[in-house]
């Protein structure tokens, strides 16, 4: 809602297309082209979000009430449904598995003290896919990820 009243307020033309992540939002990104109009960047901006799957891991914040994992434990995402918990090695393998099913590339954006080095990351990622690993810096979570 932000963005669509700054984009009210602005004097150049705005176009405003909702991302429901910050990993999404860096990859609806790169879909924009400087010398297209802001119309055809939206239209470019919308069909690469439909395209694209996310996840993510991070610490729990709090414990679940079901048992299933403890303040600290690596919890896993999926576009926003919770996949995987526990450690963090095997919980970044399950939500690496669910993204490259029907995916070419996935990038991985690791967060301030990710638990696993570039190297043991890399070797988690299934077979047929290519992994990209990004340094981020997110104080939140431990990686983002992207599928395409």
């Amino acid at each position: 809602m932000a963005a669509e009243r700054a984009a009210e307020l602005a004097e150049k033309v705005v176009r405003v297309v909702a991302s429901r992540s910050p990993q999404a939002g860096l990859a609806a990104a790169v879909a924009l082209d400087p010398s297209a109009s802001a119309a055809d960047n939206a239209a470019a901006v919308a069909e690469a979000l439909a395209l694209l799957r996310t996840g993510a891991v991070a610490p729990a914040a709090r414990a679940d009430a079901g048992g299933r994992f403890a303040v600290g434990d690596a919890v896993g995402f999926v576009d926003e449904r919770l996949v995987a918990w526990g450690n963090p090695g095997p919980t970044l393998a399950e939500v690496l598995g669910a993204l490259a099913a029907d995916a070419e590339l996935v990038t991985c954006i690791a967060g301030e003290g990710a638990p696993l080095d570039p190297a043991d990351v890399a070797a988690l990622a299934p077979d047929g896919v290519e992994l990209e690993l990004e340094e981020g810096g997110q104080p939140s979570y431990w990686w983002l990820l992207t599928a395409e």
